[in-house]
């Protein structure tokens, strides 16, 4: 199967400066649903033989030029392959109709750059790694549980999208009565649609900001909306998500078998971000009753909001020492 042509980027236009100490490459590769993904590949400069590598996404509605690629540069600089890529169907990647998310393909889009890491001149398939950010977060603990090629696992700052979708924010929606009304709203939205055909945009972070907004609200303004994060092509940061477009989290639980992951699985969140239970209950979950739980390990940073582990926020808070060493030691 051949990689479909995009239209890529040349210049820099990452929110975030460029590192001397790493080349940076734009590449594709494609899905097994045939769905072509754009990169980001960031590689130590100067280096030699084969190296370990990570995959990075996230957050949920974000692009490449925005956390991940952050995150996939800094890594190159301590040492490892890393790419930061665009999920199926936003930013530079193929898929159509546009902004659709599917916890299958989603995860599948993880598996895909773990094959092209895996077939890379420079990577050891031996050692590969990802990195999930926010709703990426969740689906990296989700593809690690089926992925055996896969030797450690990072979620930053997590959701798990099947349960905010299904449950609402702080399970606040959990009842059949609830999901069933949102379900019938979502699906007159498909009549709607198909009826105009084209797909509603759901809207991205609201923009003005109410003065009433709740803080997580107010934390994603932020960063999706001012200068510190604002992508052209970031879901977030504009039209959104369609208002379909993750109907299928609601009835697709992710996360089913995490207990039975074998590889060393590391959870970051800020005790201050409103969305920390995710990653708590994430923990709980792979590590009851589980033979495995011995490489599991959840990190809570003191103080830290969502968007702080999106590029630091202004005390600098995301632990890249902590990475570094997770993914040394499990990467050998």
């Amino acid at each position: 199967m051949k990689n479909a042509e995009l239209t890529l980027t040349t210049e820099w236009d990452k929110t975030f400066p460029k590192s001397e100490k790493v080349e940076h490459s734009k590449v594709t590769f494609h899905n097994r649903y045939g769905i072509t993904l754009a990169a980001d590949l960031y590689m130590p400069k100067g280096a030699e033989g084969k190296l370990p590598s990570i995959a990075v996404c996230g957050p949920f509605g974000a692009v490449k030029e925005q956390c991940s690629g952050l995150y996939a540069q800094t890594m190159a600089e301590r040492g490892f392959l890393a790419i930061a890529f665009d999920p199926s169907f936003t930013g530079e990647s193929g898929g159509e109709p546009r902004y659709m998310a599917s916890p299958d393909i989603n995860t599948e889009d993880f598996q895909a750059a773990v094959d092209f890491l895996s077939l890379h001149e420079n990577v050891d398939p031996d050692r590969i790694g990802i990195i999930g950010i926010c709703g990426w977060g969740g689906m990296a603990v989700n593809v690690a549980a089926l992925d055996t090629r896969i030797k450690a696992t990072a979620a930053i700052t997590m959701y798990d999208m099947a349960r905010a979708n299904a449950n609402g924010y702080f399970d606040s929606e959990d009842s059949e009565e609830q999901r069933y009304e949102k379900k019938k709203a979502l699906n007159a939205q498909r009549i709607a649609d198909y009826k105009n055909g084209e797909y509603a945009p759901g809207g991205g972070v609201v923009d003005p900001l109410p003065e009433d907004a709740p803080f997580f609200v107010k934390d994603y303004y932020d960063y999706y909306k001012t200068d510190r994060g604002y992508h052209a092509r970031s879901l977030n940061s504009n039209g959104g998500w369609n208002v379909t477009g993750c109907m299928s989290f609601m009835n697709q639980p992710i996360n089913c078998y995490s207990s039975e992951i074998r590889s060393a699985v590391l959870l970051i969140h800020g005790d201050k971000a409103h969305s920390c239970y995710f990653s708590r209950d994430a923990y709980a979950a792979m590590t009851k009753d589980s033979k495995y739980a011995d490489n599991k390990e959840l990190m809570i940073i003191p103080g830290a909001v969502h968007t702080d582990l999106y590029d630091g926020g202004s005390r600098k808070v995301i632990p890249f020492d902590k990475l570094e060493a997770f993914f040394e030691k499990n990467l050998k």
